[in-house]
This record gives C-alpha cells, sequence and structure tokens, in this order.
C-alpha cells in the first residue's frame, strides 16, 4: 500500500507542490514549524532514509539544496534548517525549515495551522524561487 507521501507525489491527494523531477518531490508540510517549512521525498518509497543507496542518497541532497536555496530566497530567514526525524511517515524524507534562531527548528514546540491563502502564497514563492533556478 502506498504510504501517503507517495499519494501526494501521484497527485492523489491535495498538497501545495514547490518542486518535482522524475525521481524526487517537494512540497509544503501542512502542518509546519514554521512557515515554508518544506518536505522533500525521494518518489521511490523506502521507509528510512538510511536504506537510499549512494547515489540516491547524493541526488536527494542535491535536489534539496536547490529546494533550500528557494525557501531561503522566498521566506525570511537567516538559514534554512534541514533534518531528518522519519519518524511519523515511512517514507523517506528532509525537512527544510526557514530559520532564524535555532529554536525555530524546535518540533516539541507546537505546530502551526495556516490559512490555505497563506499556504498557497508560500508555495507560490518558493516555487518561483525555484523556477528562477532551473539548471
Amino acid at each position: 500500500m502506498p504510504t501517503i507521501f507517495s499519494r501526494i507525489a501521484a497527485g492523489e491527494i491535495p498538497c501545495y507542490k514547490i518542486a518535482a523531477d522524475e525521481r524526487h518531490f517537494a512540497f509544503l508540510d501542512i502542518n509546519p514549524v514554521a512557515p515554508g517549512h518544506v518536505l522533500v521525498i525521494p518518489r521511490r518509497e523506502v521507509p528510512y532514509i538510511f536504506d537510499l543507496n549512494d547515489e540516491e542518497t547524493g541526488a536527494l541532497h542535491c535536489f534539496a539544496r536547490r529546494v533550500a536555496r528557494a525557501v531561503e530566497a522566498a521566506m525570511p530567514c537567516k538559514r534554512v534548517g534541514m533534518t531528518v526525524i522519519g519518524l511519523e511517515v515511512p517514507h523517506a524524507h528532509i525537512h527544510l525549515i526557514p530559520i532564524t534562531v535555532e529554536n525555530d527548528m524546535n518540533f516539541a514546540k507546537g505546530k502551526l495551522t495556516l490559512p490555505e491563502a497563506e499556504m498557497q502564497h508560500i508555495a507560490d514563492a518558493i516555487r518561483a524561487e525555484y523556477d528562477k533556478t532551473a539548471e
């Protein structure tokens, strides 16, 4: 049975899409730790990020780097933090979170619920920055 992330990447479940290629997909977290919190996944279902082979790991991180640069350009922040937790969904994924201080990445502080219009605005802004970096 496909994971929720696979179903999102396949278009079966709506999302705020940021970027995609034939092997990767990036979308806004619907319950972000901070506005602009993006999830980056490999399209291939792998439950644990360290189950990816070396080439897949490198490709995923290169894709995530390009998305992170777009987040950094679109969102007010000092940096984009990256973390891998991987407990909630059994599909390898990277969290990219715009941060100004380290505590901005504190998952224990509670997640946000942003209005749909704000989520769409954020997704559009990040996607526009991503599209500027076409390789």
